[in-house]
């Protein structure tokens, strides 16, 4: 998972470098700085706790939405060809779905503890 976000990273920094300036200190620093947080955010959701991982896994799922939001505001206002919008998309995509499975097998792998916690 970690690979793939870090794969559609280098992607984006193609992208990034290609906007025009003005742009590209707005509207890509935004994003540059949210795939950032994603591959942060990812780093430290592998290396937690499990007792912590659940919320560190909600931050992860923050910042693929974040990122997935942004990026779709720059293909939108044309500063990205539809092709490297489409591989962005579908990497993000991606991540999220596996993102989101971790978090289901913990919950299923622990759901007595979970719901002490108060967590669903």
């Amino acid at each position: 998972m970690l690979e793939r976000a870090k794969a559609a990273y280098k992607i984006w920094l193609i992208v990034h470098h290609k906007m025009a300036r003005s742009e590209r200190f707005g509207i890509g620093n935004r994003i540059d700085v949210l795939w950032l947080d994603l591959l942060g955010s990812l780093r430290k959701a592998a290396y937690t706790s499990i007792t912590q991982k659940l919320s560190a896994l909600e931050e992860v799922t923050r910042a693929v939405d974040a990122v997935r939001f942004f990026i779709q505001i720059a293909w939108e206002s044309g500063l990205m060809a539809q092709s490297h919008f489409i591989s962005l998309a579908k990497d993000i995509e991606e991540v999220g779905r596996m993102v989101g499975g971790w978090r289901r097998g913990i919950i299923a792998k622990n759901p007595s503890r979970l719901q002490r916690d108060g967590e669903r």
